[in-house]
């Protein structure tokens, strides 16, 4: 797995930890420019996050749980990634109580669909 980040965001590196600790391996790349990355690999506007990984030709925008990432992978939609918009308390990386948040699949045309809630 490949994550670009900004260069000043911790919260991506404990992200980073998250997944590192079920078994995939993160290379960062340090981006200054993460809007354009975004717009590139295909994140939908008002989907965004602080960091964009890259695994087996999806993207997985911001602090999505492993078991999120495990189920994509293994399901194998027609879809460009995933997404958990913002940065939500809670979620992995993001210290603090949990609170809920959706993540989301994004389809090849943009759409977005929920796909999984946590935190409720």
């Amino acid at each position: 797995m490949t994550m670009h980040k900004d260069p000043n965001c911790e919260c991506c590196s404990l992200w980073a930890r998250h997944v590192e600790g079920a078994g995939f391996p993160v290379s960062v790349v340090a981006d200054t420019h993460m809007d354009a990355f975004k717009r590139s690999v295909g994140v939908p506007a008002g989907k965004g996050s602080c960091h964009t990984a890259q695994v087996e030709g999806y993207f997985i925008e911001g602090h999505v749980p492993v078991e999120d990432i495990q189920r994509l992978l293994a399901e194998r939609p027609d879809a460009r990634g995933l997404a958990a918009p913002g940065m939500p308390i809670g979620s992995p990386g993001m210290p603090g109580p949990a609170r809920p948040y959706t993540v989301y699949l994004i389809g090849k045309d943009g759409s977005s669909t929920p796909y999984s809630q946590h935190g409720h």
